[in-house]
C-alpha cells in the first residue's frame, strides 16, 4: 500500500467524517482517477511533435499514453476527423496515488515563485483541474533532451459530491491551495 493510500485509511478518512458530519465509512470522498492529457495543437503540422510529447507523458505517468483524436473537421485549423491532436493518459490505483504524493510533495515545490494552486479550479462535481505550464519540472523530464517545452493538464477526478467535500479531501491529502 502506498503512503498517501495508509495516510488517507488511518487519517484523512475519520477526519472528513467529522468535519461533514458522513455516517458512512463509504460516503467519505476519496480519489477515483488522474488523468494527464497534452493538448498538440502542432501535431497538425508536424506528425513528430507527438512522438517526443509521448515519450515525455510516458515518462512523467509510468504508463504508456494514448492518442486522443479529432472528433470533427475545422476548416479554419486545417484539421479533419480522426487527426492526432493529443494523448492522455488515465492513472488508477496505486500508481494514481503515487503520482498524487510525487505532485504534491516533489513537483509544486519546484515550480518558481510558486503561492499554491487556486482554488477556483473545481467543476461543480468536486473534481479538480491543473494545468501547469511546461513538463520540465517533473523530475523524470531530462531537461537536455526535450524537443519543446508543452503544457499539461492535470485533472484530479473524486467521488465528492460538490466543490468543498472535494476541496476537503484534496487539502486533507496535502494539496497546497492559496491563500486568498
Amino acid at each position: 500500500m502506498s503512503r498517501l493510500k495508509e495516510k488517507y485509511v488511518k487519517e484523512i478518512v475519520p477526519e472528513l467524517m467529522s468535519k461533514f458530519g458522513y455516517e458512512n465509512v463509504m460516503q467519505v470522498p476519496k480519489l477515483s482517477k488522474i488523468v494527464l492529457n497534452i493538448s498538440l495543437g502542432e501535431a497538425i503540422q508536424n506528425p513528430k511533435a507527438l512522438e517526443g510529447a509521448e515519450s515525455d507523458l510516458a515518462a512523467i505517468a509510468g504508463q504508456h499514453p494514448v492518442i486522443t483524436r479529432a472528433r470533427k473537421s475545422i476548416a479554419a485549423f486545417k484539421l479533419r476527423a480522426g487527426m492526432p491532436i493529443g494523448i492522455m493518459v488515465t492513472l488508477r490505483g496505486r500508481r494514481m496515488y503515487d503520482f498524487f504524493d510525487k505532485l504534491v510533495s516533489v513537483v509544486l515545490a519546484r515550480i518558481r515563485d510558486f503561492q499554491g494552486v487556486s482554488r477556483d479550479s473545481f467543476d461543480g462535481e468536486g473534481n479538480y483541474t491543473l494545468g501547469m505550464k511546461e513538463q520540465v519540472v517533473f523530475p523524470e523530464i531530462d531537461y537536455d533532451k526535450v524537443d519543446k517545452l508543452r503544457g499539461l493538464e492535470v485533472t484530479i477526478v473524486t467521488t465528492a459530491a460538490n466543490d468543498e467535500e472535494g476541496r476537503g479531501l484534496l487539502e486533507a491529502l496535502g494539496m497546497p491551495f492559496r491563500r486568498d
